[in-house]
């Protein structure tokens, strides 16, 4: 068993001609009840029964057996197998019950035609790692290649043949809780990140001998939500749609993924569930993508409250007419979609196009051939050495150093350490939010990793305050801010470490107060007044409001919520045996009121000065009163225990036409005394164009680690078509003329240059 990278990938939505033959003859063989079973998906449990889960506890109790409860099936999952009325199930991740199912489906139904079984494996299946938010943040796309990989053997093992992510929504909107489930605000390094993940999902060799599908989600613009509040309307343009929401799709589907979920908000007044622009029009004809389209979780239901069907029935029509293949979860076409063909309202030939696509997909990964799971694999597989050690590898890059004055950081293993806040000896939230095969004993605490440096006489813990709540947020800490104050006395430095829960981000957890929740600003106002020097561990879903926090400390750690060797990783960082090497994929604000705040803005025609501070000079500029219009960290920006230097700026060919391709290259130079990691940022600007652009554009980023002294030539290489947008017409252009671009650490800083794009 391994966790390097194969050269295999699977392409779930290449079209292979013996593929489509068996799928045009089971077809034909197909009643119209069975053709809709197979676009019906269904979670098979019944639901859930509180006594008798504690009836089953007490067996379990009374036989000395561990209990792991096991929800019972629906009264009707059984007939409805054996009639062929279901095709694929979401979230079951026990192989028995799968089994027993499948069976059931391939052994007892007309046509035999297997399950898919679909789950919500968003950062790890047992082995969790970082939620996608830090994982972009290391800016290593090979790194994120391995932590999907080892997530598709866990969940594979597990009888999962299909996983819903990548989430690849761009988002510019920390108030969305979501926002902790992808890759930050650009959507070049979206498509980086994108591709990295199908891929990992989608290599093939896996131990239990099975294949895995990729479903990338939500399709489309769902990060855009009016106010940052979860499953809110989307009002942009179809500029902004095809430039920046579409691009992570588009590199989802060529890198293979062979589905999609479509997301739950309307999108210029018409729900994505029911919307053939978006459906039929891009998916279908522009990008002839032949994958499956899945709906969000009760999706068609809830387009009677979006106010564009009445019923179930009106919902069902609307949708498989939008080109909707699947329905998660509500029964519309369970219900009505037979008699919706029967009646004339919808062709059964567009309900035998859905049934294609999902047929395609259950042949691709091989279900007729190999539908069963091998039921004592699930053990063996999860939680192996190497996959906590990739865990391990991967929170510690995700990890981005915002501040460290008078080089505080790393600590000497000889400091006299005080250790405040309630996320220090924590486990559950270090899961983040989307940890469904949920389990805190695997977590290592920040305690626990600081034991590994530290003796045990030589440093403390008080917790000062729970994470929200005045008293207890049913962690068990009650505040006492007066005892946190007190363990300090005898400190040389105070480590904190505060930040949200994990159930403060993630789905349905929209905030308006990005601050230190709770009274933990309080706390460290306590903390500051005894003029000690203080460092802060900062553990969170999203980008956080904290110019309060960062004026008091000297050095600031990010470490989101990071998975099961986050206490490791945070004291490898603090200590330094490890150099951090994170950098933020979205910008952090400086306070609610800046919000949207992201580093590919537009210029405006009356623009602010490119410094970002506030310039009351300037009457009627687009500029705050009372802020910066600048973040207080940027996207991009990240520090580290060395120095790197950026030196000889080259560009190739200065004039370049249509075809050719902008190469540049930089030195750069490791000028401190400890190894380190940098990455090197490639921006772009348009400087004149048919229609505004924005102010820099990421185009290329390269992450390189070097030795004290050492010099490295770092080379991008960016063909001239992919400086295009969409042009008046909605279609794709290179436009002729100047541009700007910038190789730096972030998106504020580097090198400036210039070129010419010239006619053909």
């Amino acid at each position: 068993m391994t966790t390097t990278l194969q050269e295999t990938v699977a392409y779930y939505n290449n079209l292979d001609p013996e593929t489509e033959k068996r799928v045009d003859a089971l077809l034909a063989q197909m009643t119209l009840v069975e053709k809709i079973g197979q676009l019906v998906q269904l979670n098979p449990f019944a639901p859930f029964d509180p006594d008798d889960y504690e009836a089953k506890k007490r067996e379990a109790e009374e036989a000395g057996a561990p209990f792991e409860y096991e929800p019972r099936l629906r009264d009707d999952m059984e007939d409805l197998l054996r009639g062929g009325r279901i095709g694929s199930f979401l979230n079951v991740m026990t192989p028995k019950v799968i089994n027993h199912c499948q069976r059931i489906a391939v052994e007892e139904s007309r046509l035999g035609i297997p399950l898919l079984v679909g789950a919500d494996v968003i950062h790890g299946y047992r082995t969790i790692f970082p939620i996608p938010l830090a994982e972009a943040s290391t800016w290593n796309p090979d790194l994120l290649e391995r932590a999907s990989r080892v997530a598709a053997e866990e969940a594979s093992a597990a009888g999962v043949d299909w996983i819903f992510a990548p989430m690849v929504d761009v988002s510019r909107d920390p108030r969305w809780g979501r926002i902790a489930e992808g890759a930050g605000e650009d959507p070049f390094l979206g498509m980086a990140m994108a591709r990295a993940r199908v891929r990992g999902f989608q290599t093939t060799g896996l131990t239990s001998g099975r294949n895995v599908a990729a479903c990338p989600k939500h399709y489309v613009g769902y990060g855009a939500a009016e106010g940052g509040r979860d499953y809110n309307t989307v009002d942009f343009s179809e500029r902004t749609l095809r430039d920046v929401y579409l691009p992570p799709f588009k590199a989802a589907f060529e890198s293979g993924a062979g589905a999609v979920m479509s997301s739950f908000n309307e999108l210029g007044g018409l729900p994505v569930t029911a919307n053939p622009s978006i459906l039929r029009t891009i998916l279908r004809d522009e990008w002839q993508w032949p994958g499956v389209v899945l709906s969000d979780y009760d999706a068609v239901r809830e387009l009677i409250p979006h106010g564009v069907a009445a019923n179930l029935r009106e919902a069902a029509r609307l949708s498989i007419l939008a080109g909707l293949d699947i329905e998660m979860v509500s029964t519309a076409y369970h219900d009505h979609l037979a008699d919706l063909v029967t009646a004339g309202e919808v062709p059964e030939a567009l309900v035998d196009e859905a049934v294609r696509r999902v047929l395609r997909l259950k042949f691709r990964l091989g279900l007729f051939e190999r539908p069963y799971t091998d039921e004592s694999l699930h053990d063996a597989v999860i939680l192996q050495p190497a996959f906590r050690e990739l865990a391990l590898e991967t929170a510690r890059e995700s990890m981005v150093l915002l501040q460290n004055e008078d080089n505080i950081l790393p600590l000497s293993p000889d400091v006299r350490l005080t250790v405040i806040g309630p996320l220090a000896d924590n486990r559950a939230d270090m899961l983040g939010c989307w940890s469904l095969h949920n389990h805190p004993e695997d977590v290592e605490t920040v305690l626990e990793g600081l034991s590994a440096y530290l003796p045990g006489d030589t440093w403390s813990y008080q917790p000062g305050c729970p994470i929200r709540d005045d008293r207890t947020d049913g962690s068990g800490i009650e505040t006492d801010i007066p005892a946190a104050v007190a363990a300090t006395r005898e400190a040389d430095v105070v480590l904190l470490v505060l930040g949200e829960s994990a159930d403060m981000s993630g789905e349905s957890h929209s905030r308006t107060t990005l601050g230190l929740p709770g009274r933990q600003q309080e706390l460290v106002d306590a903390i500051a007044e005894t003029g000690k020097p203080m460092v802060c561990v900062l553990m969170s879903g999203r980008p956080l409001v904290i110019p309060r926090l960062a004026a008091q400390v000297k050095g600031l750690l990010v470490a989101w919520h990071a998975g099961i060797r986050a206490g490791r990783a945070v004291a490898d960082l603090l200590f330094g045996a490890a150099n951090p090497s994170g950098r933020l994929t979205a910008s952090w604000p400086r306070s609610e009121g800046q919000i949207p705040v992201y580093y590919a803005h537009k210029s405006t025609g009356r623009p602010a000065a490119e410094s970002g501070t506030r310039q009351f000079a300037e009457a009627f500029k687009s500029v705050y009163m009372d802020e910066p219009n600048s973040p207080l960290f940027p996207f991009g920006y990240g520090l580290s225990y060395t120095t790197f230097t950026y030196a000889n700026l080259q560009i190739a060919e200065s004039m370049l036409g249509p075809d050719d391709t902008l190469r540049v290259s930089v030195t750069i130079t490791n000028s401190g005394d400890r190894a380190g990691a940098e990455v090197v940022q490639l921006y772009v600007r348009d400087l004149v164009a048919c229609v505004t652009r924005p102010v820099r554009e990421l185009k290329g980023f390269q992450k390189i680690w070097l030795q004290p002294g050492e010099q490295r030539t770092v080379s991008f290489e960016v063909p001239v078509r992919d400086l295009g947008f969409s042009g008046l017409d909605m279609q794709y252009t290179v436009e002729p003329g100047d541009f700007k671009l910038w190789v730096g650490p972030n998106a504020v800083d580097g090198l400036e240059g210039a070129f010419r794009v010239c006619e053909a």
